[in-house]
This record gives C-alpha cells, structure tokens and sequence, in this order.
C-alpha cells in the first residue's frame, strides 16, 4: 500500500519544528509496521482551522490521481478542526481513502458525533446530486423537444471533418461521479490513466449517458 504521510504544527515558532520531526519519524515507524511503501511526507505550521493549505492541496492530488492509497497522521487534529476536520475527511471519504493514526497505531477510529456528522453531510450530498441531476435531464427533454438532436454527439458519422471521437470508459466516469469525484477531479483520473480527454468530453459524454440512461 502507497502512503502519504502527513505532519502538521499550528504556529511557525522554532521550538514546533522538533514536533513535526517527531511525528515524522512515528509515522514512518507506523508505515513500517505495516509494509507501507512511503510516496512523500508532508509536513507544514498551519491552523487547523485553515483549510487552504499547500499541504493539504497536495496530499489530495497524491490521492485524485491514485499515486497513493493511504493516509497516516498522528491523530485527527492534524488534519484539520471544527468544519475543516469535517471537511477533509468527507473528501477522503469519497476518494475511498483509508486513514492510519500514530495514536491508535491503526486505522483511525471517528468519534461517534464525527461518524454521525459524516454521514448526514453523505446524505445531504446524495439528495443534492439526485435534484442536479434531475435538473440536468429536465434540460436536455425540453432541448430535445425543441429540437435538439443528441445522436449527432454519440457517432462520429463519415468522420467527414474535425477531431476523431476520444473513446474511454464511460463505466469508470460514472462510477467515480457516484463516488462524489468533480469533472475536473475524474478528467485528472483519466489522464492519469492514458486518456488524453478533456473535463468538457467528460462532462458532454456524461450528459449523453443520462439521457439514455
């Protein structure tokens, strides 16, 4: 399994430097215990409050382009507190990424407020996914009876003029929306993958799998 480890201070004195070197050096223990292959460690002296952090920008990167398959921090506060914790732990969720702790030499163990919290944002996200997708299949009827024609984006008939469709698994887009994934997050994927498309063909192919869905 591929890690990320991740170390955080909250003040940028001198003396918080031996605290991020400290939590190094457990979670490298930690990742050893388990035969972890260590990708990067990232350390930074930012609020956990604060949730745009270089750090944490590219931790998430490691794990929406799968260079990784893990998360180790000492414990939850270093990832984030309040709504930030919250935050970054319902994107880790949806990434299906599983994080180890130093302090319960594991997985990590939410608190029961923290599960429950995660799971009603979990089912806030559905609903609000279900009415945007209603919305969209309600504007592609009314385009359709007015006159739009869908079929003309689902062939590339005669290949007559322009660029070759770009074919990819459609499977693996709609899979990964059911996951919560942005376009933007799935079209990164896909490259990653050996798909030279765009987030607009990704979107536009997803449409046209609504429709005829």
């Amino acid at each position: 399994m591929r890690a990320i480890i991740y170390c955080r201070v909250s003040t940028d004195k001198k003396e918080q430097e031996t605290s991020l070197a400290r939590q190094k050096q457990e979670l490298v223990k930690l990742a050893g215990s388990y035969n972890m292959e260590i990708v990067d460690c990232i350390g930074e002296q930012k609020s956990g409050y604060e949730i745009e952090r270089d750090g944490i920008f590219q931790m998430l990167d490691y794990f929406s382009s799968n260079q990784a398959d893990c998360l180790l921090i000492q414990d939850e506060t270093r990832l984030g507190r309040g709504n930030t914790k919250i935050a970054l732990f319902r994107q880790l969720q949806k990434l299906n990424i599983p994080v180890y702790t130093a302090i319960h030499d594991g997985k990590l163990q939410l608190s029961e407020s923290d599960s429950m919290v995660l799971e009603i944002v979990g089912i806030v996200e559905e609903f609000q996914r279900k009415i945007h997708n209603a919305k969209i299949k309600k504007g592609m009827k009314k385009a359709v009876a007015e006159g739009y024609d869908p079929s003309r984006n689902l062939s590339n008939r005669n290949k007559s003029s322009g660029r070759e469709r770009i074919e990819f698994p459609i499977e693996e887009v709609i899979r990964l929306r059911r996951n919560n994934l942005t376009f933007e997050e799935i079209t990164k994927t896909l490259n990653g993958l050996g798909y030279p498309v765009s987030k607009a063909t990704v979107h536009r192919r997803y449409q046209e799998f609504q429709i005829l869905e």
